[in-house]
């Protein structure tokens, strides 16, 4: 069971992952409605991520597991809050969006120790995708402006 729920975790933070660095990479080349949709399934997983809360105490996982998959969750009600629905514009508010990018880069540096757990090649690149994403990141930050 625990295995199984590694995986679900791993598979989690990856699609977190790849999601973030296409929305990056499409906001700089599309407009921002193409990367808003690739966003979508980040926000889906909230689902699994609440599932590994729920399961974590059977499982007996240390007390940074729950930061790292609440820190995520987090984030994923931000986003939400500022994206989606009610779309507030929050973009033009520094400290906001400073607060914004320190709980992404915390939740998608935590989505690195629960991918761990499924293994070495789930951390490897679980590793290279987040490096990845936190250029992006900040390239499309630049390019755009958003």
């Amino acid at each position: 069971m625990i295995e199984k729920l590694n995986l679900i975790g791993a598979a989690a933070a990856h699609i977190i992952l790849v999601s973030s660095i296409l929305t990056f990479a499409l906001r700089m080349v599309a407009d921002t409605g193409t990367g808003h949709w690739t966003g979508i399934p980040i926000l889906l997983m909230a689902v699994p991520l609440v599932y590994l809360l729920v399961r974590a105490p059977g499982a007996h996982r240390p007390v940074l597991y729950y930061i790292q998959v609440s820190l995520m969750l987090v984030w994923l009600i931000m986003l939400f809050l500022v994206d989606y629905y009610p779309k507030y514009n929050f973009r033009q508010t520094r400290w906001m969006v400073i607060t914004f990018v320190v709980v992404f880069f915390g939740g998608t540096g935590g989505m690195i120790g629960v991918a761990s757990l499924a293994g070495k090649g789930w951390t490897i690149s679980a590793v290279v995708l987040f490096l990845a994403s936190f250029v992006l990141a900040f390239v499309q930050r630049s390019v755009t402006g958003y």
